[in-house]
């Protein structure tokens, strides 16, 4: 692993390049391509994530947050923090700092944008959602909404980058039996549009490390 500092200088040069984009993960695992067109631009809720990338222990890592069972498309679920855009935000960057600091207590200040991976739709909830890719100088500390995040979960790149981690796996979702592809990542299953964007990542990432 390059330093920190090198890493960051190369994960922002290649972020503003072309993007792998979903296909490959769709290609690679031989699922079916979920139809993710926008068909009323008017009605979409935009919103944005942050994936933050930090230094610890000899590894880099990145928070996912386990959001609380609720009665909604996403409760439950493991995902990167972030959220819809409000009106006081000026752009999706500004939407994934402020999310990231009311879910897990990151400082805004504290986190540099390199840039973003490809946006994606997703039907179930109506979002229009631009990944933000972020990195922390050091470990931050996290300071949970307890009413958005049951955990925080801080997923070392060592244990991801293997490909054979991703797997397929059946899951109940409202009384249905649905056939996913994924990450089983410290207990938890980290499927559906996390999934699509963590595998994304990793594709950008083997051009960094």
């Amino acid at each position: 692993m390059r330093d920190f500092q090198q890493f960051k200088n190369i994960l922002k040069n290649r972020l503003k390049q072309p993007l792998p984009g979903h296909e490959p993960f769709y290609s690679m695992t031989g699922s079916k391509f979920i139809d993710r067109e926008v068909r009323d631009f008017s009605k979409i809720r935009k919103s944005a994530v942050l994936i933050a990338l930090y230094p610890d222990q000899n590894d880099i890592f990145i928070p996912l947050i386990l959001r609380p069972p609720y009665d909604g498309t996403h409760g439950g679920q493991m995902a990167f923090p972030g959220g819809r855009m409000e009106e006081v935000d000026e752009s999706y960057e500004r939407t994934a700092l402020r999310e990231a600091e009311e879910e897990i207590g990151l400082k805004a200040l504290d986190v540099q944008i390199l840039g973003s991976l490809s946006e994606l739709y997703i039907p179930p909830s109506n979002y229009w959602v631009k990944p933000i890719v972020g990195v922390l100088d050091t470990k931050p500390p996290f300071f949970p909404d307890a009413r958005e995040v049951a955990a925080i979960h801080e997923i070392p790149l060592s244990e991801i980058s293997n490909p054979d981690i991703l797997t397929k796996k059946y899951i109940d979702v409202r009384g249905m039996k649905l056939k996913t592809t994924g990450f089983d990542i410290q207990g938890q299953w980290i499927w559906g549009a996390t999934a699509l964007m963590m595998w994304e990542l990793l594709d950008v990432l083997q051009d960094v490390r």
